[in-house]
């Protein structure tokens, strides 16, 4: 006698509640539960049971929560396996700080690691990236261009030694991140294997039904020359993206700026802020219009708050972002016993005529040299004037607001949006390969450096940033494909009708789908309190058999995010919950 899959499939005991550890409910979060307001999001996945915090931003993760991340992890080994041929691999969460040293990357970031020494006092640290790792792993083995395309990931533990742990999964401490690191032979091979990533990210956040937003931006200390961020836009997140209501434009906040659109009226007044390198021995003047028309005819006023610092740092790299008021640190540089060599450094927004600059040269700009600084002005002064630069768009100092012209096209105008990253493309070039010797043989050349991409989603922020962007008043709401579970059959009593509905649906044909994942609300607890907690737990659809199946056996279909209850017969039920399922 043959036995078929599905048959195979019923055989299996229907998924209890009762069996499953799921600590819901009972606990209030307050604000210093870790030094920072509790996140909605963050505040229900304690509550129903999902993680717990074992320090500041550390967690355990619970059966529940355990569950959202294995599916989340299985849709992305899908893509990353399926889509772009990568193999997975596991590289150890210590690395050596030698390693570091040779990339350069050490002191960059040596306040965010955490750092320790074995019995032999060989400095060690807990990777926060594998960037170093895989590099030195690949140079060891690797060594023809036949070899390449090599594509590897991991999904791992991360660690960084985070200054201000907050909103739970979002800023922690330990985390876990899916590193891809791919090697080509070529940089247009390498460029087309980035652009095969970013495709295979926009159908991993598409599968979730997540409104991402892929910006362009910098690469900070990771290094290269391209990178993308995935934003998802939220309240609570730390970056802001800015995208285009007519066309591609999509952009990170901290390089956007960099031109300067609108009209500043012949009339407006002059503003300056100033800021301090790190140093001491330069100030910065920041000239830029106090008021500018923008294409709709509205004029915005700005004031030292607008100032677009990335902007400012990537002209004066060592600017001392966190100094507000830099008089007080200036004086005591011009005022010290040591002589300095000090410095006046101008900067003017695009949109400012020639004529500031001209009276900036010359001295006769009224705000130039404040009375509070006394008559030690700086042996030598600069004026940046990046807005007339010949080779390139206006200059914009001031950070972008909704409502502005977009500078790619003509008729679009930009949103601005709080955002939470979830993922990161980088082209990394020979950034690693270089210095840590991975190099390959080419057909009548010497060796050359492989071209490296690094290419990361955050596992754990992911389920953070899911719970907060789909949060209601009620409680969770779960994308079907990483949902703990994506349907809950709730009886009112203990009783085998649950049972028979749940065979129903587990050994239907008419759901298609892979995602069907049903358990039983079995515990001892009443019919209400049952249907409050699934509100909270979040599942995609609850099905119940309440009055109407004790009258007329038939059970009653909740989709609280669709908004819809309906009433069905049994044999109705499986193409009621696919339906559901394909819109979530």
């Amino acid at each position: 006698m043959v036995t078929t899959l599905r048959s195979m499939k019923l055989l299996r005991p229907a998924s209890r509640l009762s069996r499953v550890w799921a600590p819901t409910g009972g606990i209030a979060l307050h604000s210093n539960h870790s030094n920072h307001k509790i996140s909605d999001g963050y505040e229900k996945l304690v509550r129903a049971g999902y993680l717990r915090q074992s320090q500041a931003g550390i967690f355990h993760m619970l059966p529940l929560g355990l569950r959202v991340q294995s599916k989340l992890e299985k849709l992305v080994e899908e893509h990353m396996e399926g889509a772009l041929g990568a193999s997975k691999v596991s590289l150890s969460s210590l690395s050596t700080e030698v390693l570091w040293e040779k990339s350069g990357r050490l002191q960059n970031v040596a306040s965010e690691l955490f750092r320790f020494s074995d019995r032999k006092e060989t400095p060690y640290l807990l990777a926060p990236t594998h960037e170093e790792e895989i590099t030195t792993l690949v140079a060891k083995t690797v060594k023809s261009y036949k070899e390449l395309p090599l594509r590897l990931y991991q999904i791992t533990r991360k660690y960084r030694d985070e200054f201000r742990p907050r909103h739970g999964l979002l800023r922690g401490r330990e985390f876990t991140m899916k590193d891809l690191y791919t090697f080509d032979s070529s940089l247009e091979s390498a460029l087309d294997t980035y652009e095969q990533v970013r495709r295979a990210y926009d159908n991993i956040f598409a599968e979730m039904k997540l409104p991402v937003l892929a910006a362009k931006a910098s690469s900070g200390d990771m290094g290269g020359d391209m990178s993308h961020e995935y934003h998802l836009p939220a309240s609570i997140g730390d970056d802001r993206v800015i995208h285009c209501s007519s066309c591609d434009y999509v952009i990170n906040d901290e390089i956007a700026g960099t031109t300067a659109t609108g009209e500043v009226p012949a009339d407006t007044e002059l503003a300056v802020w100033r800021g301090i390198t790190k140093d001491r021995t330069r100030l910065v003047n920041v000239w830029y219009p106090r008021r500018i028309y923008q294409p709709s005819g509205e004029s915005r006023e700005y004031s030292g708050l607008d100032i677009s610092i990335p902007t400012i740092k990537s002209l004066i790299p060592d600017l001392d972002s966190a100094v507000g008021d830099a008089a007080p640190l200036w004086l005591s540089t011009v005022g010290g016993a040591a002589e300095k060599a000090t410095e006046l450094v101008n900067i003017l927004d695009g949109r400012l005529p020639r004529s500031v600059g001209d009276a900036i040269q010359t001295g006769s700009v009224e705000d130039l040299w404040p009375a509070e600084f006394g008559s030690s002005r700086p042996a030598l002064t600069v004026s940046v004037t990046g807005g007339w630069n010949e080779s390139s768009e206006p200059l914009g100092l001031l950070r972008v607001h909704s409502g502005d012209q977009c500078p790619q096209c003509e008729q679009g105008t930009l949103t601005v949006d709080k955002a939470i990253e979830l993922g990161h493309t980088f082209h990394l070039g020979t950034r690693y390969s270089d210095p840590l010797g991975a190099k390959i043989s080419m057909p009548g050349s010497a060796a050359v450096p492989m071209q490296m991409g690094c290419h990361g989603i955050g596992i754990s922020r992911i389920i953070g940033a899911v719970a907060e962007h789909f949060a209601d008043e009620k409680g969770l709401n779960w994308p079907v494909r990483i949902a703990p579970y994506s349907c809950a059959i709730i009886a009112k009593h203990d009783s085998e009708d649950a049972v028979g509905v749940y065979e129903r649906l587990a050994g239907s044909d008419e759901i298609t789908g892979d995602f069907l994942d049903v358990i039983i609300d079995d515990r001892q607890k009443s019919l209400a309190w049952k249907l409050g907690d699934a509100d909270l737990v979040g599942y995609p659809v609850v099905v119940v058999l309440g009055r109407e199946w004790a009258d007329s056996g038939r059970v009653e279909v909740q989709c609280k995010r669709l908004d819809v209850k309906e009433t069905v017969a049994l044999d109705s039920l499986p193409g009621v919950v696919e339906t559901f399922h394909m819109a979530l």
